[in-house]
């Protein structure tokens, strides 16, 4: 009698901790409800593609520069496998199970790699990660872990800090400080962290 008390309370415990998991996320969407607004519509017609389609896990939106900060309006912070696309308008990420993300080309900021967002920690470089503009105004980072990594550096060649134009120059010829600005990295994952590589 006394184990089926004990496994009672152990139950009763972890619905209260998944209760409170729920309401913290849903007090977090409301939040941010305001900062994210609304995600770009996909167009009907996205262009001429470019690259991919590639496959991998979508692991996740993070408001920049915060990398784990994590977007929680809608379910555009949920992680599902996916895949993705450049086209000549922009970047398709289309998710199983949920709605997909359209990054118009116009809103991409950057294109990099990185070994952590929202919660993933991977290896060093483990994740491609597209810093981009919502309608909104908020920039956000967008993370995605290939399932082949060597397809990363046909991505970050996109990179459209790679392409300064005229007013992203210095006389010189230099990039701007607005485009090697230190906030276009996420902060790496702290060194006490476990990978996730193999997850």
């Amino acid at each position: 009698m006394t184990g089926v008390v004990v496994v009672v309370v152990v139950l009763i415990a972890w619905g209260g901790i998944v209760a409170l998991m729920v309401r913290g996320w849903r007090n977090r969407g409301q939040r941010q409800h305001d900062v994210i607004g609304v995600f770009p519509e996909v167009p009907a017609d996205p262009g001429t593609l470019l690259l991919g389609p590639d496959t991998g896990l979508y692991v996740g939106s993070t408001i920049a520069p915060r990398w784990m900060d994590r977007v929680a309006v809608g379910d555009y912070g949920d992680r599902a496998k996916s895949r993705f696309s450049l086209y000549d308008t922009g970047v398709l990420i289309d998710r199983d199970g949920a709605n997909p993300i359209w990054i118009p080309q116009e809103s991409t900021i950057a294109i990099r790699t990185e070994r952590g967002l929202a919660g993933k920690v991977m290896s060093a470089d483990g994740l491609i990660v597209i810093r981009w503009r919502l309608p909104s105004g908020t920039e956000i980072d967008s993370g995605l872990r290939g399932d082949d990594k060597t397809r990363y550096p046909l991505w970050v060649s996109h990179d459209p800090r790679l392409d300064p134009t005229p007013d992203d120059t210095t006389a010189g010829g230099q990039s701007s400080s607005t485009a090697n600005d230190s906030t276009d990295q996420a902060p790496s994952p702290r060194g006490g962290e476990t990978s996730e590589d193999e997850r």
